[in-house]
């Protein structure tokens, strides 16, 4: 939803119905994650998307009808051997829809919602997507780290469970569709609630205010991070050098690096690119980074260099004190194997690693592999 907040937002202000269809679950190959929506509004325009084209027709169709009865609807679309003209995915993968109203009326916290998001302020929101009983489909339940849930899916109980898991799907930054008895039992289906976590961006910390961190910081942009740049001389670390970052930071990197962890600002989503190949800073830094618990620890440190620079690296922070188990978690040299030369060619390997590190991908040319295109999370 994040994708579509700003014409939902203009519409819901205005007083408007919106018909929202919402990826709840995905299989196999489907093209689009849990969590994206596409919107029908009040001019019959269509906004984002669910599938990237396979089956935006039929979900534009259906979330007419919605707006018009009123009841939403989950829906799942894909191709069966049994009907191979039927409305599916090219791909042969699977997608769940939820289908609904959305007016001041259906969705009065929206707004409040919106603004949180907006700010960067983490929120999540549980909707009922399945229940034996009708009457509870489309019931919502926003819920905020330290503040009581707002609303309700049909009772103190199925609140509370939800409560719960929303919590930690949101401190993991992930959406999810759960599955409950009735009533929210922890044991027992018949209830399904789709989870959208809100969290703040995963961050991207590049440390060396070199040019290669100006391409990285652009890329690092573009995939979705907050992105900071640190370096300890001011003369080269000033945001004129790198527009792409949200913060250009004068610190020495490690000291830096844990003051934010004091602070409680690095989690399993940060990742961490080291370009400062310079051992005097590098080395302390990661030997900060490297010795984090997991809990704590970004889930992607790299560190650029030759193999040389990365050879007297290894051997420093042996002599650091560092075991194999810790200096296995750094790549280095920073990377794939593109044959990049320029810092653009270079910020895309390293986010291409980043990427293939996150969702589990080898990194080969798909035309040299067989099976499924999409990993699971």
């Amino acid at each position: 939803m994040r994708d579509v907040l700003p014409e939902l937002m203009q519409w819901w202000e205005a007083g408007e119905t919106i018909g929202v269809g919402t990826v709840v679950a995905t299989f196999r190959s489907a093209p689009r994650p849990a969590g994206a929506s596409m919107l029908v509004g009040p001019d019959d325009s269509a906004v984002g998307s669910v599938s990237g084209g396979c089956v935006e027709g039929a979900v534009y169709d259906l979330a007419q009808s919605v707006v018009a009865s009123g009841e939403p609807v989950l829906e799942r679309y894909g191709v069966s051997d049994d009907d191979a003209f039927a409305v599916g995915l090219t791909c042969g993968g699977i997608l769940d829809v939820f289908v609904e109203r959305v007016s001041r009326e259906t969705f009065p916290q929206l707004g409040e919602v919106a603004a949180d998001i907006e700010a960067g302020r983490p929120v999540a929101l549980a909707t009922v997507i399945e229940h034996p009983d009708a009457s509870w489909v489309g019931r919502r339940l926003v819920v905020r780290p330290h503040q009581p849930a707002d609303g309700s899916l049909g009772s103190p109980r199925a609140d509370a469970a939800v409560h719960d898991d929303a919590l930690g799907l949101l401190a993991a930054g992930t959406n999810a569709t759960l599955t409950y008895g009735p009533d929210g039992e922890r044991r027992g289906e018949g209830m399904r609630v789709f989870v959208w976590g809100f969290a703040p961006k995963p961050r991207m910390l590049v440390f060396g205010a070199i040019d290669f961190a100006a391409a990285v910081a652009k890329v690092g942009s573009f995939l979705g991070y907050n992105v900071t740049v640190c370096d300890a001389r001011p003369v080269f670390a000033t945001t004129s050098r790198f527009p792409g970052a949200d913060e250009v930071v004068v610190d020495w990197p490690h000291r830096y690096l844990q003051a934010e962890l004091d602070a409680g600002r690095i989690d399993r989503r940060t990742v961490l690119a080291v370009l400062t190949h310079d051992p005097k800073f590098d080395v302390p830094l990661l030997e900060v980074a490297l010795r984090l618990d997991e809990e704590v620890r970004p889930g992607y440190i790299g560190a650029m260099g030759s193999r040389r620079t990365h050879d007297e690296r290894m051997a420093r922070l042996v002599e650091a004190g560092l075991g194999d188990a810790e200096i296995s978690r750094l790549s280095s040299p920073i990377g794939l194997d593109l044959g990049a030369r320029t810092p653009e060619e270079t910020a895309v390997s390293i986010a291409a690693e980043i990427v293939a590190h996150q969702w589990g991908g080898s990194g080969e040319r798909l035309a040299t592999t067989r099976g499924r295109i999409h990993h699971d999370d």
